[in-house]
């Protein structure tokens, strides 16, 4: 009774296998092909092509090499500032500046000793993130193979190749932030100052497109590919430091600039929570929602970039925030920023808020992004007070 139920299962399994076999065929079957092609040719032909194949997959190797390492991926990459250890806020002049007679019969004067100031670790962190970013590890994002994209398809539009370079785009997004600010407000007087030339070029440089390879299909010129711009402003950066530590450059630590920053900082993170927003209500594919670590990744370098930032923030502006009382509030801000780097899921899915299979990593980074925020917000409010 049982052999024509055996039976129909056997039919079953029998045309998934053929069905299965089919597909198999049909994808190897252009390499079986070219391989067929290649074996009937001669040497003359053999040759040029052989290398061309070797130069390709080196080509390949080394782009999933630089997309699937992460050298310098540190989430306590702060702590290596020893900010705890800072006794003045930036800008502030520590030492030197006064002309000591030695001894008056001879009538020597020793020289002023040079005057130095305190640098600003916002201006620090800022510039190792972009050293981070391109020279620790490769620009994924303006590599040619990445512009390629898999068969024509956009790395971003598949499930491989693309979390490194969202990432790098949302430390990048700190960076520019941060560059601006420092121009505009933080690194000049307003009012009663010029904009500090460095900062300018830094500013300028870090808003230069993020895909541009050596060539292009706009023109048939060789071009400065992306990376280049970003280390030059790392460059601008560096220098603006080693003035400010000479008092030849200014940092302006009020509590209104602080304000500003706090303010500008988090608008830029709630654009981020809208986007991760929109992902997570309308596109519940679970694993399978090829888009969902593109939005992740790129929010996970934000918070990245802005728990370095924030932390130099804390030690630049140290006086205004004990000042102001908002010491325990900063300081839980901070952590919170730590405990979203927690997060590292080896693939992200993106599964419905109710679901009980799959799980929303996009939900939970943005209740992070969200709870930052709201930090930001409340103490923006005090300080204006």
């Amino acid at each position: 009774m049982l052999d024509p139920i055996v039976a129909f299962f056997q039919r079953i399994f029998a045309a998934i296998g053929r069905g299965i076999g089919l597909v198999i065929a049909w994808i190897l079957w252009p390499f079986i092909t070219a391989a067929n092609w290649y074996k009937a040719r001669s040497w003359i032909i053999k040759g040029p092509i052989g290398i061309g194949l070797v130069l390709l997959f080196a080509f390949y190797a080394y782009f999933i090499w630089q997309t699937q390492v992460w050298s310098g991926f540190n989430p306590d990459y702060i702590n290596s500032y020893n900010l705890a250890q800072r006794k003045q806020d930036a800008g502030i002049a520590t030492s030197g500046g006064a002309a000591t007679a030695t001894t008056p019969a001879a009538g020597e004067v020793v020289e002023p000793e040079p005057k130095t100031c305190v640098r600003s670790a916002i201006v620090d962190v800022t510039a190792d993130l972009i050293d981070f970013n391109v020279n620790q590890n490769a620009w994924i994002s303006s590599m040619l193979l990445y512009k390629l994209g898999f068969f024509g398809m956009d790395w971003q539009d598949t499930p491989w190749m693309d979390n490194k370079a969202a990432f790098q785009r949302g430390v990048n997004q700190t960076i520019r932030r941060t560059a601006v600010e420092l121009v505009d407000a933080l690194g000049r007087v307003r009012g009663t100052s010029g904009i500090n030339s460095d900062l300018q070029r830094a500013r300028g440089n870090m808003q230069f497109d993020e895909e541009t390879w050596y060539f292009g299909s706009d023109s048939l010129l060789p071009k400065t590919p992306t990376p280049n711009y970003y280390r030059t402003a790392m460059a601008d950066l560096r220098k603006f430091n080693t003035a400010l530590e000479s008092c030849e450059a200014i940092f302006d630590g009020r509590s209104d600039n602080l304000i500003e920053f706090l303010d500008r900082i988090s608008n830029d993170i709630g654009s981020t929570s809208a986007i991760i927003r929109e992902r997570s209500e309308f596109h519940n594919g679970g694993w399978f929602d090829t888009r969902a670590d593109d939005r992740f990744w790129f929010a996970y370098g934000q918070l990245y970039g802005y728990y370095g930032i924030l932390s130099a923030a804390g030690a630049d502006f140290d006086a205004v925030i004990k000042a102001r009382g908002i010491e325990p509030l900063w300081t839980e801000s901070i952590k919170q920023l730590r405990s979203a780097l927690k997060i590292q899921p080896a693939i992200i899915s993106n599964g419905r808020e109710d679901g009980w299979i799959m799980p929303t990593h996009l939900a939970t980074m943005g209740f992070y992004i969200l709870r930052v925020r709201s930090n930001l917000v409340e103490m923006r409010d005090v300080l204006a007070r």
